[in-house]
């Protein structure tokens, strides 16, 4: 399976599968064409959403402005939207994806 990710405005949109109450933040490969994420920080109140927008932001070199969480605000299957990187600038940083 490949990530699903395609270009969108000024950015890339991809499908993300995060796992809250993990060991670590980290990104974990794909699960079916979803880029797993594990996040240290629990499903409430919006923290788990919140710790995986800044672990992407540190992950890709962005500010955490430039990451929304598009869909999937109460489930582990989110749309993720990253403005100012390209795909390919995306696959340099996290190159065991494809």
């Amino acid at each position: 399976m490949t990530l699903r990710i395609k270009d969108y405005k000024d950015g890339i949109q991809f499908s993300g599968l995060i796992h809250p109450r993990s060991a670590n933040n980290k990104i974990c490969g794909l699960q079916d064409e979803y880029l797993k994420i594990h996040i240290t920080s629990p499903p409430v109140d919006g923290n788990a959403n919140k710790m995986c927008v800044k672990f992407l932001a540190k992950t890709l070199s962005v500010s955490p402005s430039q990451i929304a969480i598009v869909s999937g605000q109460h489930g582990r299957k989110k749309i993720i939207r990253i403005d100012g990187i390209s795909i390919s600038e995306f696959l340099k940083i996290i190159p065991s994806i494809e």
